[in-house]
């Protein structure tokens, strides 16, 4: 079984904006507590990924390329419009850094992610990180779905 080991943070100042950048777009076909299925384009290639309920930092994760094609239609099926963002990705101190710039009713939100082999793994943190938001479920992407960034009020975010 695949597993997502990940550890979320908000980020400060403008020395994340490095590395490759693409544009993501995604869309949710299940958002329950057990399990999520999404729908994802980036850039030129597309996944659907079935994520179980989290443990810890710890997931169950299983994604599969498909067609754009396909993608595009299965984000037709999504119940919510579909989630942007730029994600910029690139390696600092021997770990790889996905950070991701929403866009919409999310923007104003940067959200830097970490994928770890294990949860005990340790990693320099870089200047820019700021509060862990690991364990908050407002800044799963499936949560900013339904209550994005924009509605959260100045003393949400």
């Amino acid at each position: 079984m695949a597993t997502e080991i990940e550890r979320k943070f908000l980020v400060r100042g403008e020395e994340w904006r490095r590395g490759t950048v693409k544009r993501v777009r995604q869309g949710y076909l299940s958002r329950d507590r057990e399990r999520t299925v999404r729908v994802r384009i980036a850039g030129k290639r597309a996944s659907l990924t079935i994520k179980g309920a989290g443990r810890g930092t710890s997931r169950p994760e299983f994604e599969y390329r498909i067609p754009l094609r396909d993608a595009a239609a299965l984000l037709a099926l999504c119940d919510r419009p579909p989630l942007e963002k730029n994600r910029y990705t690139f390696r600092q101190a021997g770990v790889t850094w996905e950070v991701d710039e929403f866009l919409g009713a999310n923007a104003g939100l940067v959200v830097a992610e970490i994928e770890l082999e294990d949860e005990q793994q340790a990693f320099k943190r870089p200047a820019w990180l700021s509060t862990e938001v690991t364990q908050d479920p407002r800044y799963l992407n499936s949560s900013l779905v339904d209550v994005p960034y924009s509605s959260w009020g100045r003393a949400g975010g």
